[in-house]
């Protein structure tokens, strides 16, 4: 138990029933579910998958309802804080003081970060105090890299040390990789997000009468729906769209529906649960996200699997798999007018069997390049290098 000053108490639990012999990984996550996000769901359909290891995870509370100690899948997860947004800061030093702990008790044989973000931090203490235990830092940052790094120039060279303390860095896209080797990491590999095919299955229905657009996105700037709300006053009346979705840029995207008189077409779903989100995806005639910056874009993926076209920007990690007039349809940044036109070029009824390919070519890269059997048989082959 720890206690000290204000700090969170947190009974560590026995081992779980049936272990055996596994090998013990600790991971380091600045959110973990329900909190919902593309990098939580990754390390749980990979934790899920990697039978041959035990998992334990630490991550901060952020929300008083979630409990300090849990069993999730193949994950037992313990959270620190006190249940606020300040949870993320104070994970650097109660984490790193019940990893101490958790290490004594398990002997981990590796130890597992996701993003270089205050989980990193947590997790390169936990590596300067153990340096021969084993170190994996995964990349799924979306938000604009320049910034990113902006933001943690007062952090000095312990924040680079993330990266250059790793023993082996998973990017999820090329562009990752890059700003890695930039950062100082040496062993690098890309490994992508995966998709659920048989949750996100193809739904074939007639859709020429519908003209609704959908998108599945955090209400944040880099993610452009408000790109896609001023587009919509060039586009026929019957166009609408519909948002599944919650940030701090809702209310100013209501704003702007409002002034540009679409309201009427703009609908906000608010959170929808991930299993609900390929029903909600079937809805709509096309998946759109004009992104002004992107890690990877695992809701392009997802759009895919159920047989969506999708429109996108040439932004980060989507180059990885978005190829205009092949596997989706590329716009133009910061662009409306842009956005117009592809959508109006994907609602041409005499379109038809161009679109009906993009879609097929589409579906078949997602179930030959990211499916969670792919990423989970590459994940293996790096956690055997490492441990």
């Amino acid at each position: 138990m720890i206690n000290q000053n204000n700090t969170t108490e947190i009974n560590i639990s026995e081992g779980r029933a049936g272990e055996g012999d596994k090998k013990k990984i600790l991971i380091f996550s600045t959110a973990y579910l329900p909190l919902v996000g593309g990098a939580e769901i990754a390390v749980k359909e990979i934790t899920d998958r990697l039978s041959q290891y035990n998992f334990d995870l630490i991550t901060a509370r952020l929300k008083r309802n979630l409990p300090k100690e849990e069993t999730m899948g193949s994950v037992r997860v313990y959270r620190v804080g006190f249940g606020f947004w300040g949870d993320k800061f104070l994970l650097i030093i109660l984490g790193y003081f019940l990893a101490g702990k958790l290490q004594q008790k398990n002997s981990y044989s590796a130890i597992w970060a996701i993003m270089a973000s205050y989980g990193g931090l947590t997790a390169v203490l936990f590596k300067k105090k153990y340096p021969k235990l084993p170190f994996l830092l995964t990349l799924q940052e979306g938000d604009n890299l320049d910034e990113v790094e902006a933001k943690t120039r007062v952090l000095g060279s312990l924040w680079r040390d993330i990266f250059k303390r790793a023993d082996h860095v998973q990017c999820i896209s090329n562009y990752l990789a890059v700003w890695a080797k930039k950062l100082g990491a040496t062993n690098i590999s890309v490994v992508p997000n995966g998709v659920d095919t048989l949750l996100f299955t193809e739904i074939k229905e007639d859709k020429n009468n519908n003209y609704n657009l959908v998108t599945t996105s955090r209400l944040v700037r880099k993610n452009g729906v408000d790109l896609i709300i001023k587009a919509l006053p060039l586009l026929p009346d019957q166009v609408g769209l519909h948002i599944a979705g919650i940030g701090p840029e809702e209310a100013n995207l209501k704003q702007l529906a409002s002034r540009l008189n679409v309201s009427n077409r703009v609908i906000f779903h608010g959170f929808i649960p991930y299993k609900r989100l390929p029903q909600f995806l079937a809805t709509g005639r096309a998946f759109i996200r004009p992104s002004r910056s992107e890690g990877l874009g695992n809701s392009f993926l997802e759009a895919m699997a159920v047989g969506l076209p999708v429109v996108g920007t040439l932004v980060g990690g989507i180059v990885d798999f978005l190829i205009n007039n092949q596997t989706g349809f590329v716009v133009k940044e910061d662009s409306p007018e842009d956005v117009a036109q592809v959508v109006k070029y994907i609602l041409e009824p005499s379109h038809k069997v161009e679109i009906e390919t993009v879609v097929r070519k589409a579906r078949e890269q997602v179930e030959a390049k990211y499916t969670w059997t792919k990423v989970t048989t590459d994940m293996t082959k790096i956690f055997n290098t490492i441990v």
